[in-house]
């Protein structure tokens, strides 16, 4: 069901890697009386292919297959699980370059962003393999004369993971490799717009020695897939990336089984410039903030706030490095690619005219490319009010919004003026300032003279409206793990 020319002549070697089928129970599933979704390619709309689309039956399948794998792997030593873990990396770095290029025919970003993606998503299956041996059992100082207590983390469950269509391979490797260390089976559902990632990775696994129902890739439309997730009470785990709106939604839906909630959800990131940063380093991580991923990153920087004595010169230098940035298809490896969707250019083109009308200053860019119909030039707007929607909607797009502020005060309370509190960026060289503004910023993470600070051993995730727990690190995997308190007398 895809048409294997187009990936061999956009230089994928290994025709095996490219699914057209889910993966349930070890086998490769089609969709009930032949159901399918189209895929296609958002640099130029060519058609990819189509993959299954499951029934809700076959979904809850996929959890009957992942409940009857579960005794038997949760069961394995932890070292037999770091071993397939291991093998299932070791084969992600050796088919690195076909990863990366089925990626980027199907979600569009830039090819060498595509290779760090997989590094990245890789990343997290070697790092799991390696902390699935870690002791599960921690001892406690006893209250009881003549007592042992102890705490046992043992694997909760099936869980289920839904993944966003931005990261197609990370957010899904973040998630499942750290249920499948602690000993869980999963059930996945990849983002209808990137399937293929999805699935190459279940190939991967597969070839990986991952036994029958462990790993489950569950292909299709999210609300026929899901619901039959959150209404089993067998499924002990939900881990979602997505809007704030979705996770609302499957937090209700998911309260009449009480599940275990992971969520990452929106993000509206501050980037705070203080007189006295370092305007070379300020300018180039602010570049790297905003347009990462075409601006299509839960990351990205959605609001920009620059010491108003530093202000024109800063807007000046950030314009002039947006201007020079490239655009095209991801295959070029350009700064930016498209956009995923006609709703996702509506939204840059919407935000545009709105700050323009409330008083914003159009610095470049500012509308559809001639590169095709989802390519939107990187745009700059300068002297936005903070009444414009995209100071306060996730724009997920390469539009940048800079404003002045006069005091520490002033902008510490504009950056916390937001439901979201997923990361922050300030720049600075004071060490009290810094040290304060970080103290008061309401966000799960922040970054300080820099804009990269994830990876498999940090605990990723935000406060308030941008979600629930933890992903990476250890954390990342007692997620997935009941702690169960042993009170014990030899006697």
């Amino acid at each position: 069901m895809s048409d294997s020319a187009i990936w061999t002549r956009n230089g994928v070697d290994d025709a095996r890697l490219v699914r057209s089928f889910s993966y349930v129970n070890g086998k490769w599933t089609g969709g009930d009386a032949g159901e399918t979704l189209a895929v296609t390619n958002p640099a130029d709309g060519a058609r990819l292919g189509e993959v299954a689309s499951l029934g809700a039956d076959q979904s809850a399948a996929a959890v009957d297959a992942a409940q009857a794998a579960f005794p038997a792997w949760s069961g394995l030593l932890p070292q037999d699980r770091s071993t397939i873990l291991r093998r299932w990396f070791d084969l992600m770095m050796a088919n690195r370059e076909d990863l990366a290029r089925i990626m980027v025919l199907e979600q569009g970003k830039p090819l060498s962003e595509a290779r760090g993606e997989i590094d990245y998503a890789a990343s997290f299956v070697e790092y799991y393999a390696e902390e699935s041996k870690r002791p599960d059992i921690e001892g406690v100082t006893s209250h009881l004369p003549d007592a042992e207590v102890e705490l046992w983390l043992e694997p909760m469950g099936v869980a289920a993971m839904i993944t966003p269509w931005n990261f197609p391979s990370a957010m899904l490797t973040r998630k499942a490799a750290a249920a499948m260390a602690a000993g869980c089976t999963v059930v996945a559902h990849p983002a209808h717009e990137t399937p293929y990632s999805a699935l190459a990775l279940a190939e991967l696994a597969e070839r990986a020695g991952v036994p029958a129902g462990v790993f489950n890739v569950v292909t299709g439309r999210a609300s026929t897939v899901v619901p039959p997730w959150t209404a089993d009470s067998r499924v002990r785990a939900l881990s979602f990336t997505g809007s704030t709106e979705v996770g609302r939604l499957l937090y209700r839906e998911s309260a009449g089984t009480v599940k275990k909630l992971v969520m990452e959800l929106g993000g509206h990131a501050p980037v705070i410039v203080f007189k006295g940063a370092d305007m070379d380093t300020a300018v180039d991580e602010a570049i790297k903030a905003k347009f990462a991923t075409s601006g299509q990153d839960c990351l990205g920087a959605n609001r920009i706030y620059v010491e108003r004595a530093i202000y024109d010169e800063f807007c000046a230098r950030f314009t002039e490095a947006t201007r020079a940035m490239t655009l095209g298809p991801g295959m070029d490896d350009p700064d930016i690619g498209p956009l995923m969707n006609e709703a996702a250019v509506k939204k840059q083109e919407d935000h545009v005219s709105d700050a323009l009308e409330r008083g914003a200053k159009l610095a470049c860019g500012g509308a559809r490319d001639a590169q095709g119909a989802l390519f939107y030039q990187p745009t700059v707007l300068t002297d936005v009010p903070d009444s414009a929607a995209i100071m306060c909607d996730e724009t997920f797009g390469p539009v940048a919004p800079i404003t002045p502020f006069d005091t520490e005060e002033e902008v510490i309370a504009r950056a916390n003026a937001t439901e979201y509190g997923l990361v922050a960026y300030l720049h600075s060289h004071d060490p009290r300032r810094i040290y304060r503004v970080t103290r008061a910023l309401e966000f799960g993470m922040v970054a300080v003279n820099r804009t990269k600070v994830t990876g498999a051993p940090i605990p990723f995730g935000g406060v308030k409206q941008s979600g629930l727990g933890r992903e990476g690190a250890r954390l990342g995997m007692q997620e997935f793990m009941e702690i169960k308190y042993v009170c014990r007398d030899w006697a």
